[in-house]
């Protein structure tokens, strides 16, 4: 079964691309497998035993190159509770070649990534991430095979100061020392890659491949995989990540010429490759996907040296989890368990609606700190529970960040704003949106986002007509003068995560020592008996929050 398995990939690699160049010097192809968003997933889809054998087979005929575009070291236990360490020991043991930072690289610290980075034994390039106006990393790397150069130039999305936390860019003084080449039209962060590109070339590169965690949302614009295409040239392939999608798609630069950019999806259900013929120069695109429930090796029996690496890491992490803390007689869903996107993957709701899951965190955050409002932003989670018995590392997968939880008094008109900000995409995607307790309010979607965001894309004030309308708390309307308690986690309340920072004034009056996952078990066996039931049962939550899509008829 493993020799039909790796004879079928090679069989996909030879479907024939867009032709960018007429014959080459290499001797044997070259094929590019690249990663993206594992999120410490590493036994999961095609697990890192699984890439190994699809690697090892691919060597059998090709030059291969091993790259991760970014957001490998979060997600799961095994990243928190090792601050990335056993990701890194993994990613070495695989021997990836190149990998650039992805914007939850930096959410153990700044400075835990840059000790993570030394002992990594491969390089991380970028060509936008800057600490006092200089590059960190190396914005390019070549690698070369029977004299050709292949240049790899690194760029991560802007939106990291963002969407990972914003305190860690800054100085005690709360002044940015860190950046991304953000701001204005996004010329500054457009001509960094253009910088790059064009010194790769000048060495001698024939090829380029632009290692990017960017994606394709809306929100993300003028930081998009599309924006960064038109508005460049001398990039022939681009490798994305960042949206966790798998789009193939052709497109033309700045000049006219053709550039593809492929995606491959999160937690290793696809793996992607690049190839470039020997005999033609053709470059090409693809994926190899997984979408059963078993994983690669457990179907076909692969065992390699990955397997002993993987049990032993994991391991020790997972035996420490597996206790039972209560059981759910429902299923907690952060995906939409009916829609779909275009190519059939069901659509993440909890970054654009409400959902059971973030009624009960919001719940619990709300209830054990005594406030009069709970709030939990669409970004903070990572994971639904299956109906039936909860381990801890269930809620620790839904959890992964280790935030903690403090209560805050803030004003009706400070409320109003953060709900504002976090309802500003709607019905995109967007981390910052806010699932309440003890709130409810309405999203009129045919308004257009009022909201305004400072270079560095934080919340700056509301400008035109607010979409977010009809708030009440605990049933009475919202009053903007008046000051209430909300808990939330420090990510929303102190350190502007997702760019939130309706709440940067306010005064903290109750703040955890223990960190978000274990309030939530410490809700779901103290306040709820143990058992999550029917009061959650509704996937679509229980109408806190009423999407209104169009305008009341006078």
């Amino acid at each position: 079964m493993k020799k039909f398995l790796i004879a079928l990939l090679v069989v996909l690699l030879m479907i024939s691309g867009c032709v960018l160049a007429e014959g080459t010097g290499l001797t044997k192809d070259l094929v590019v497998l690249f990663t993206s968003d594992v999120h410490c997933g590493v036994d999961q889809g095609f697990t890192y035993a699984g890439l190994k054998a699809i690697r090892d087979g691919l060597e059998e005929s090709n030059y291969v190159l091993l790259v991760d575009d970014g957001d490998s070291i979060q997600g799961e236990p095994v990243g928190l509770m090792t601050k990335g360490e056993a990701c890194i020991r993994l990613m070495n043991a695989m021997e990836y070649d190149i990998a650039i930072p992805g914007n939850h690289e930096f959410d153990y610290t700044v400075e835990q990534f840059m000790k993570l980075t030394e002992q990594a034994e491969f390089p991380y390039i970028c060509c936008n991430f800057r600490k006092d106006g200089e590059l960190v990393f190396q914005p390019y790397i070549i690698r070369e095979f029977d004299g050709v150069k292949i240049g790899f130039v690194g760029v991560d999305t802007p939106e990291t100061l963002t969407s990972s936390t914003p305190r860690f860019f800054q100085n005690e003084a709360g002044e940015y020392i860190y950046d991304f080449c953000q701001g204005g039209d996004g010329s500054a962060f457009y001509a960094a890659v253009q910088k790059a590109v064009d010194d790769v070339r000048a060495e001698g590169a024939e090829y380029v491949f632009l290692l990017a965690h960017l994606g394709n949302e809306a929100v993300l614009k003028p930081y998009t995989y599309a924006d960064v295409i038109e508005n460049t040239t001398g990039i022939d392939v681009l490798l994305d990540g960042h949206s966790h999608d798998t789009d193939r798609v052709v497109m033309k630069n700045k000049n006219g010429d053709t550039v593809i950019r492929q995606a491959c999806g999160t937690k290793l259900a696809a793996v992607g490759w690049a190839e470039i013929s020997a005999e033609t120069g053709k470059v090409d695109t693809g994926l190899f996907t997984w979408n059963n429930s078993m994983t690669v090796p457990e179907l076909l029996g692969i065992e390699n040296e990955m397997t002993a690496k993987l049990q032993e890491e994991l391991t020790p992490i997972r035996s420490k989890l597996t206790s039972v803390i209560g059981t759910t007689k429902v299923t907690l869903m952060i995906n939409d368990p009916e829609a779909k996107d275009a190519s059939g993957k069901p659509i993440r709701l909890i970054r654009m609606a409400e959902t059971n899951i973030g009624d009960l965190a919001a719940d619990a955050y709300r209830i054990i700190a005594g406030a009069d409002i709970g709030f939990v932003s669409g970004g903070c989670f990572r994971s639904g529970i299956q109906e039936g018995d909860i381990t801890t590392m269930d809620i620790l997968n839904v959890f992964p960040f280790g935030n903690k939880v403090l209560a805050v008094e803030a004003t009706g008109q400070q409320i109003l704003d953060a709900l504002e900000f976090g309802a500003r995409a709607v019905p995109e995607e967007n981390g910052a949106f806010l699932h309440p307790s003890g709130l409810t309010y309405e999203i009129h979607t045919y308004l257009p986002n009022p909201c305004s965001t400072d270079d560095n894309g934080l919340f700056t004030g509301v400008e035109g007509e607010r979409r977010v309308k009809n708030v009440k708390v605990n049933g009475e309307p919202i009053d903007p003068e008046k000051t209430y308690t909300v808990a939330s986690l420090n990510y929303t309340l102190k350190n502007q995560g997702d760019g939130q920072t309706a709440f940067q004034d306010t005064k903290i009056v109750w703040q955890s020592d223990d960190l978000d996952y274990e309030l939530l078990v410490n809700y779901i066996q103290n306040n709820l008996g143990g058992v999550i039931g029917e009061e959650y049962e509704n996937p679509y939550g229980s109408e806190r929050v009423v999407a209104v899509q169009a305008a009341p008829v006078e």
